[in-house]
């Protein structure tokens, strides 16, 4: 689905069917140097089950146009413009990584509008090794072979896909590498500059959810259960023998999760 926020050509998938506002919506935002594809395997239930998808692009990734936003608050009104410009109301919110923070602020900002936050391999100080930052700010390919390295549980990194063939980190591989060539650098450095975790989780209003691996060693599970006790009342859930990139390595424990905490959401 094309849009246009703020003057330029954003683009958000929507699960396989056509975006109708009259229903509640369910916003998926992606991490750093990423696009929609991450989400691949839970949009399309959530978008056949009563909600209306919009898996973003954030600026300067996937289809839509940059230049990429080059912080955490930023891309949280890039978000809320992107829901209003879909002609949705209230709506709920999953991010992961980056993308968990900006759910966040989004969330904080939109008041009673937000359904629901769901923060996926969050923690809420996000810091970047200094060699990461600037193998991505020089295009090294070395900034995605080592986010790969890390990102990946280690069950994940010697196959265990349930697809015959199939090669997770190869495929996260692919999809770093295109943000590689834009917009990796910036959004690494919005997530190491951003410091407004706790003060945006006093002001969100709507119900909580923090879903960490327990083999995630670029958000510990430490990080997640500090970001959890940041909310009035927050839900934690841990997969088992999983890294950061759960939507792709454990997406039917992922889409359990997410489905059973929003079952109880009132839309």
């Amino acid at each position: 689905m094309k849009l246009n926020v703020d003057g330029r050509e954003a683009f958000a998938a929507t699960g396989g069917r056509p975006f109708d506002p009259t229903r509640p919506a369910l916003v998926f935002v992606h991490g750093a140097g990423m696009d929609h594809t991450v989400w691949t395997l839970q949009t399309r239930y959530f978008a056949h089950h009563g909600w209306s998808v919009l898996a973003v692009d954030l600026p300067g990734h996937g289809g839509s146009a940059g230049p990429a936003l080059p912080d955490v608050p930023a891309m949280a009104d890039w978000v809320r413009e992107a829901v209003s410009a879909a002609g949705a109301q209230r709506f709920a919110v999953a991010g992961h990584s980056l993308g968990a923070l900006i759910a966040l602020e989004a969330a904080a900002r939109a008041g009673d509008q937000a359904l629901a936050l769901m923060m996926l391999g969050a923690a809420a100080a996000m810091p970047v090794n200094p060699a990461l930052q600037g193998a991505a700010d020089r295009g090294d390919h070395g900034a995605v072979e080592a986010m790969i390295g890390w990102g990946f549980g280690r069950p994940a990194q010697i196959g265990g896909n349930r697809a015959p063939g199939a090669w997770m980190p190869g495929a996260g591989l692919r999809t770093l590498e295109r943000g590689l060539r834009g917009a990796l650098g910036v959004d690494l450095k919005a997530s190491n500059d951003y410091a407004g975790a706790k003060e945006a989780a006093a002001k969100v209003a709507c119900p909580v959810l923090i879903l960490a691996g327990d083999d995630d060693r670029m958000a510990p599970l430490k990080g997640a259960k500090d970001m959890a006790g940041a909310f009035p009342d927050a839900r934690l859930a841990v997969l088992p023998a999983t890294g950061h990139m759960m939507s792709i390595e454990r997406p039917d424990e992922t889409l359990d999760a997410l489905r059973d905490f929003l079952d109880g959401v009132a839309a």
